[in-house]
C-alpha cells in the first residue's frame, strides 16, 4: 500500500518512512502542506499521515483541501501531532481527518490505525 507521509521534521520523516517501508508499504514523502496536497493528487496514496504543525500551509488546512477535492476526498488521513491538547482530536476530525495519533509515535498503535482504515492487516 502506498502511504503519503507529510512531515517537515527530517528525523521524524526518516524514522517513520523507514519503519513503514520495512512493513511493506511504499512511502512517498512531502515536507509541507502545499506539497502534501499536490502529492495527494499525483501519487493517489491509499492513506495519508499528516503532521498538523507544518510551515506555511498547516496540516489542518492541507487536510481540508484534500477532503474538499473530489479526486482526493476518499483518501483516509491520520493526523499526527506533538501538541495533543484537549479538543485536538475533535479539531482533527472536524478538519476531515479519519483518525488522530500523537507524537512521539507509538508505531504499533499507528500500524493498528492504518490497518483499520485500510481494511486489513498493516503489512508483513
Amino acid at each position: 500500500m502506498k502511504i503519503l507521509l507529510v512531515e517537515d521534521n527530517e528525523l521524524n520523516r526518516d524514522m517513520l518512512s523507514r519503519r513503514l517501508a520495512r512493513r511493506g508499504h511504499d512511502v512517498v514523502l512531502a515536507v509541507d502542506g502545499e506539497q502534501g496536497v499536490a502529492m495527494a493528487r499525483t501519487e493517489a496514496p491509499a492513506l495519508i499521515l499528516m503532521d498538523m504543525s507544518l510551515p506555511g500551509l498547516d496540516g489542518w488546512e492541507a487536510t481540508r483541501r484534500i477532503k474538499a477535492a473530489p479526486e482526493t476526498r476518499g483518501i483516509p488521513v491520520i493526523a499526527l501531532t506533538a501538541h495533543a491538547m484537549a479538543g485536538d482530536r475533535e479539531k482533527a476530525l472536524a478538519a476531515g481527518c479519519d483518525d488522530f495519533d500523537t507524537k512521539p509515535v507509538d508505531f504499533e498503535r499507528l500500524l493498528a490505525k492504518i490497518g483499520a482504515l485500510l481494511g486489513g492487516a498493516p503489512g508483513p
